[in-house]
């Protein structure tokens, strides 16, 4: 009983840090743009949320709004007992939306830089796919000796 109760806690465990590393992971994608700018997606995010307040027309596009919903949900997972499986999906995809454009872009504009900033997080991606693809063990169910 003991062992599976063990079993369920590192599931959650497991899911948890998986979710904290696409939330981590997804700081570090790299763009380059114009002449002499580029910047980590950290960067970037804290000035579209430092925009939102003084001018939120020009921060709110699917690219800025749709990742940061995806950050948001994952965070939402980190303080529940056990994380809820579709929010993880729905996280992760929003997340990918940009973090899979990242690598191609990359490609096309021949800059290894800007491709191998966005490898941690489809590795932890298809990690995190995997692990939500187990089924989790069955909680002990309480057995009644009354006769």
């Amino acid at each position: 009983m003991a062992f599976l109760s063990n079993l369920i806690s590192m599931h959650t465990a497991k899911a948890k840090l998986l979710n904290l590393g696409l939330i981590l992971s997804s700081f570090i994608g790299y763009l380059e743009w114009g002449t002499d700018q580029s910047g980590f997606l950290i960067e970037t995010e804290w000035m579209i949320l430092s925009g939102l307040f003084t001018d939120p027309m020009s921060v709110l596009h699917p690219f800025t709004v749709i990742p940061l919903l995806g950050q948001i949900l994952l965070v939402i997972t980190l303080f529940q007992k056990t994380p809820d499986r579709k929010l993880s999906y729905v996280g992760l995809s929003c997340l990918s939306l940009l973090l899979l454009f990242i690598p191609l872009i990359g490609v096309l504009a021949m800059n290894l830089k800007i491709f191998a900033s966005a490898l941690p997080f489809i590795m932890i991606g298809i990690l995190t796919l995997m692990h939500l693809r187990k089924k989790p063990p069955e909680p002990p169910s309480e057995v009644n000796n009354s006769v």
